[in-house]
C-alpha cells in the first residue's frame, strides 16, 4: 500500500506544482506575445525580463480587496470560482506526458492515474464540469450582464461538447479504445493521427477553443458588450481563480491536442529505448512539453489575431458546420473500419 500511495503523492505535488506555475508563466507568455504582435513593450520591469511579473501579480491578489456584493447568493458565488479552477486541475491526472521509468526493477507511469482505459472519457466528463462554475457566477451575481454571460456560456460550452465528441470518436474508433497512453503507442509504430484523421483534427481544434472560451469564442466574457461577463461582481483572489482556470483548460487543451493528433511525446524518427530508462523519460518529457508549448503559443496567437464572433455566428458554425461534417466525417471512418474487418 505505501509503495503505491508514496509515488502517487510525489505525482500529485509535482504534476500540480508545474501545472500551476505553468498557468502562472502562461499569463506572461500571453502578455509577452501579444505585446510583440501589437509592436509595443510587455511586462519588463518586475526581475530581468519581467520574468517575476508573475509572482507579483499573485502578490496583487492575494493583497487586493474582495468586494462581495450585498444582494448576491452567497453560497453559489463562493462556490463558482472552485468549480472552474478544480475541475481543470484535476483532468491532468490521466494526461500521459512521457516514458515509463525503471528504478530499482520497478516500472513507474509518468502519469497519474494507475488505470486509463476510460482516461478520455474521464478527461472529457471532468472538464465539461467546468461550465457550471460560469453558470453559477453569472446566476448568483444578480447582475445583468453576467446573467447574460452564464446563459450564453450554457449555449456555447454545451453545444460544442458534441463538436468536440465527434472530432475524438475517429481516434477512439482507430485504436480500438479510449485510453490515452495507447493513443500515443498507436502514433509511434506509424504515422500522426494528424494527417489522416485531418478533418477530424480541425474540427476538434475549433470546438476546444469554444469549450476554453478563447477568441474567437469568449462570448460567456465580452467586454465590449457584457463590461466583464459572468465574473463581473467579483475581485481579489476569486477573480484570479476564474483566469487561473482558464488557463489551467488551455494547457489541458494543449496536451490533449497533442496527445491524439500529434503523436503525444512521441517522435518518429527517435526511438527513445536506445538512451536508457532515466533519459528515455527525461527527453520524452521534453518533447511533450515543447509540442504543449506551441499549441500554448497557437491559442494566444489566435487569441490576438482574431475578433470576437458575434452569437450567431458562433451558432451557426456549430450547428449547421461542425455538427454535419462531424457526423459525416465518423460515419466515412466507420464503414471504413467496418470493411477492414
Amino acid at each position: 500500500m505505501v509503495n503505491i500511495l508514496i509515488p502517487a503523492i510525489i505525482k500529485i505535488v509535482v504534476v500540480l506544482g508545474v501545472l500551476l506555475t505553468a498557468v502562472a508563466y502562461t499569463t506572461l507568455a500571453e502578455r509577452k506575445i501579444s505585446a510583440y504582435l501589437q509592436d509595443r513593450y510587455g511586462p519588463n520591469r518586475v526581475g530581468p525580463f519581467g520574468l517575476f511579473q508573475p509572482v507579483a501579480d499573485g502578490i496583487k491578489f492575494f493583497f487586493k480587496e474582495d468586494i462581495t456584493p450585498k444582494r448576491v447568493f452567497r453560497v453559489t458565488y463562493y462556490l463558482a470560482p472552485m468549480c472552474t479552477l478544480i475541475p481543470a486541475l484535476i483532468t491532468f491526472a490521466v494526461i500521459p506526458f512521457g516514458e515509463s521509468v525503471s528504478l530499482n526493477g520497478t516500472s513507474y507511469r509518468l502519469w497519474i492515474a494507475e488505470n486509463m482505459d476510460l482516461g478520455l472519457v474521464y478527461l472529457l466528463a471532468v472538464s465539461s464540469l467546468g461550465v457550471y462554475g460560469i453558470i453559477l457566477a453569472g446566476l448568483s451575481s444578480n447582475n445583468k450582464y453576467s446573467l447574460l454571460g452564464s446563459l450564453r456560456s450554457v449555449n456555447q460550452v454545451v453545444s460544442y461538447e458534441i463538436a468536440l465528441g465527434l472530432g475524438i470518436l475517429p481516434i477512439a474508433i482507430s485504436c480500438g479504445g479510449f485510453n490515452l497512453d495507447e493513443i500515443v503507442r498507436a502514433q509511434e509504430k506509424g504515422i500522426w493521427f494528424v494527417v489522416p484523421h485531418f478533418v477530424a483534427f480541425l474540427i476538434f481544434l475549433v470546438a476546444i477553443f469554444a469549450e476554453t472560451n478563447r477568441l474567437p469564442f469568449d462570448l460567456p466574457e465580452g467586454e465590449s458588450e457584457l463590461v466583464g461577463g459572468y465574473h463581473t461582481e467579483y475581485s481579489g483572489l476569486r477573480f484570479a481563480m476564474f483566469f487561473m482556470g482558464e488557463y489551467a483548460n488551455m494547457i489541458t487543451a494543449s496536451a490533449l491536442i497533442v496527445i491524439l493528433f500529434f503523436g503525444g511525446w512521441s517522435l518518429t524518427f527517435i526511438k527513445y529505448e536506445i538512451f536508457g530508462s532515466i533519459l528515455a523519460a527525461i527527453l520524452s518529457v521534453l518533447v511533450f512539453c515543447a509540442k504543449v508549448a506551441f499549441f500554448v503559443f497557437f491559442f494566444i496567437w489566435v487569441r490576438w489575431t482574431l475578433p470576437r464572433f458575434r452569437y450567431d455566428q458562433v451558432m451557426n458554425l456549430m450547428w449547421a458546420r461542425l455538427l454535419p461534417a462531424g457526423f459525416l466525417y465518423l460515419l466515412i471512418v466507420g464503414l471504413f473500419y467496418f470493411l477492414l474487418e
